[in-house]
């Protein structure tokens, strides 16, 4: 007899006004917000004109959401296309079913888009992101736990889940048996939390990382997702919910493993350090000053011109990002700013904190 389990809850969706609030879609929402903050506040230290976050999240969110369902219908197929299944399930994600790795992809597809747009590399974005994307990936599992989904292998543990049998003619609620919401017989590993307690791991590993070595080029990113795979290896193998099996292991374990191989190589092959960036048209020389009673020459809108939102960008090494966040004039390049991968004990928090005061003076 278990003593102490964790419990699920018997309800994941809620009436309001007469329109359904489900716990899954609320997580997944307030998981995008945590990333859209966290990933504004790294791409304002790196030069990029406020708000830029949400430029790029009208395009990722919804090619990501988009890319995870694909995901996960094609690993999953037999819930919606095999007997007894439904394909119009396919469109009710609520229910739960979002693969990370079509979230990546179908993200990226969104985010290239919205870098073109702005005039701003991608690996820009995907930095910023890197310990981001953890932080919205561990509030997303707490959906997956309202949903009762997403569990281990039966387990003795005194962390053991209690799993509600949720109703499918009443979705979102647990079967009700005499009053008595009905539960699984054993207790199960709570794989959701495992993840979510690993994502938070690292998310925080990638930005102590990245604040000590200053990674650029994608490499924080990379960093992100040989650590995520990492974990989702050995979680996967606990979880025993329907997916797609080669030689008697799930395919997500293949994917993993696939995917922490692409990161590694790539990580050990694309060196640079952080790039910072710049107004595509930053003025090299100070601006000579307008003559007292030269109206033409005044700018009405009280804005510094290098304050504005610019239409491209342009890639510089962090000395002259500084002394640009300072003057407000970019400096020439000099041999000194060639140098990569050289390790810092100031990060986002240190010498970035300078100019993330200018920044906000500025914008």
């Amino acid at each position: 007899m278990n003593l102490a389990a964790i419990p699920s809850p018997t309800t994941s969706v809620w009436h309001v006004l007469g329109l359904p609030l489900r716990a899954y879609a609320l997580c997944i929402v307030l998981g995008i917000v945590v990333a859209v903050l966290v990933m504004e506040y790294r791409l304002r230290r790196r030069g990029v004109a406020p708000w830029a976050s949400l430029d790029m999240a009208v395009w990722a969110v919804p090619f990501g959401i988009i890319g995870a369902r694909i995901y996960h219908v094609i690993t999953s197929p037999t819930e919606y296309f095999g007997s007894g299944g439904d394909p119009i399930r396919v469109f009710q994600i609520w229910e739960g079913g979002l693969g990370i790795w079509g979230a990546v992809a179908g993200g990226a597809v969104g985010a290239w888009i919205a870098a073109r747009q702005l005039g701003l590399p991608l690996s820009v974005f995907a930095d910023a992101l890197a310990p981001a994307l953890p932080l919205a990936q561990a509030i997303g599992r707490v959906g997956n736990w309202f949903n009762n989904e997403l569990y281990g292998s039966v387990t003795t543990l005194p962390w053991g889940l209690r799993v509600h049998d949720m109703d499918r003619s009443d979705p979102g609620h647990a079967t009700v048996i005499d009053g008595k919401a009905v539960t699984l017989p054993d207790l199960y590993h709570p794989t959701f939390l495992y993840e979510a307690l690993w994502d938070l791991g690292v998310a925080g590993l990638v930005f102590w990382l990245d604040r000590k070595f200053k990674f650029g080029k994608g490499r924080a990113f990379a960093i992100y997702v040989m650590a995520y795979t990492a974990g989702r290896c050995w979680i996967e193998i606990l979880r025993v919910d329907e997916a797609n099996h080669f030689f008697g292991v799930r395919l997500n374990v293949f994917t993993s493993v696939v995917v922490f191989l692409g990161a590694l190589i790539y990580f050990i092959l694309v060196k640079g350090p952080r790039e910072y960036v710049v107004p595509i048209d930053a003025p090299d020389t100070a601006p000579e000053p307008a003559e007292a009673d030269d109206v033409s020459k005044t700018d009405v809108e009280g804005t510094p011109a290098h304050a504005k939102t610019p239409k491209a960008y342009q890639v510089v090494s962090e000395e002259r990002f500084r002394e640009y966040e300072r003057t407000g004039v970019l400096p020439p390049a000099t041999p000194a700013a060639a140098e990569t991968d050289k390790p810092g004990d100031d990060g986002d928090d240190g010498d970035d904190r300078s100019s993330a005061s200018a920044s906000a003076d500025e914008h």
